[in-house]
């Protein structure tokens, strides 16, 4: 559990790492799990419903930058977004109550990897509350060298900042005066976590070392936190519901809002809405 003073912390930061949260054979399973799947992308060509596929996949040579919503397709990551040691710690800082609202797998290869682009989670879904955030599960050692999460402190008690490129939704900040000074990567052994706020500012660099990097994403919100663009119906909205009760009265506060609309032509997962930067930051291969 998190002491007061990683609670204060996180209310300043908006950010927090800690390290060993999982045990050694957990991580383990999670990195066999995670080569079968690789092995699996050999059979695909493009991207599907599983495999978001880096620039270069080849059947002889498989590069995998993202699966989708991993925990549909295999109980060990399942076991992992509903891990009490997670939802604890989740739990005192968005309460006991807790729903998820997306999971996915983001890998980079040694010297590749795709970056992610400066954005904020809360331009993408906006809720009526912002108890929402994303827990990472750090897989392979993570460092600045192998493309780190970073994070910039305190931006999630800011604007929510332009994700807008000619009228349409690019899933990065495209303000004209934003510059990520100050940006602090969160480095962590495998076994750790990291947790971010669903309005806190970060991306992360292209690998360039020769170690892998998969971080297992999460993203928690408040039972009574309701997505702006509305819900599918109800029995599917409560299904994702972790912990909790389903609750018909949404807790409403005034936070800065930026509708995601609307997408361009091009759709997809956010390194091919990126991937129309006109002027990215973090350069890499999804160019």
């Amino acid at each position: 559990m998190l002491s007061q003073e990683q609670l204060d912390y996180y209310d300043e930061n908006g950010y927090i790492g800690l390290t060993g949260v999982l045990s050694e054979d957990e991580i383990v399973a999670l990195r066999r799990v995670t080569d079968e799947f690789v092995e699996k992308s050999r059979e695909v060509t493009e991207h599907n419903e599983i495999f978001d596929l880096e620039p270069g996949h080849t059947q002889s040579n498989p590069r995998v930058r993202r699966i989708k919503s991993p925990c549909l397709y295999h109980t060990v990551y399942d076991q992992t977004l509903r891990h009490p040691k997670i939802l604890g710690i989740v739990s005192q800082l968005i309460g006991d109550g807790i729903r998820y609202n997306g999971h996915k797998l983001n890998m980079k290869y040694p010297e590749f990897g795709s970056p992610v682009e400066w954005h904020q989670d809360w331009a993408f879904y906006p809720h009526t509350n912002d108890d929402l955030l994303a827990v990472g599960v750090v897989i392979d050692d993570m460092t600045v060298e192998n493309g780190a999460l970073m994070v910039l402190p305190g931006t999630h008690k800011g604007p929510t900042l332009d994700h807008h490129q000619n009228g349409a939704f690019v899933g990065a900040v495209t303000d004209p005066d934003f510059t990520p000074d100050g940006a602090v990567p969160i480095e962590l052994k495998a076994g750790g976590i990291t947790i971010h706020h669903v309005r806190a500012l970060h991306g992360s660099a292209p690998n360039t070392s020769d170690k892998p990097r998969r971080l297992l994403l999460f993203q928690y919100c408040a039972v009574d936190a309701w997505p702006l663009r509305g819900i599918p119906n109800w029995d599917t909205f409560n299904e994702f519901i972790i912990q909790g009760e389903p609750t018909n009265q949404p807790r409403i506060v005034s936070t800065p809002i930026r509708m995601p609309e609307p997408f361009p032509e091009k759709k997809g997962s956010i390194y091919a809405l990126q991937s129309l930067l006109e002027k990215p930051m973090l350069v890499g291969n999804n160019k």
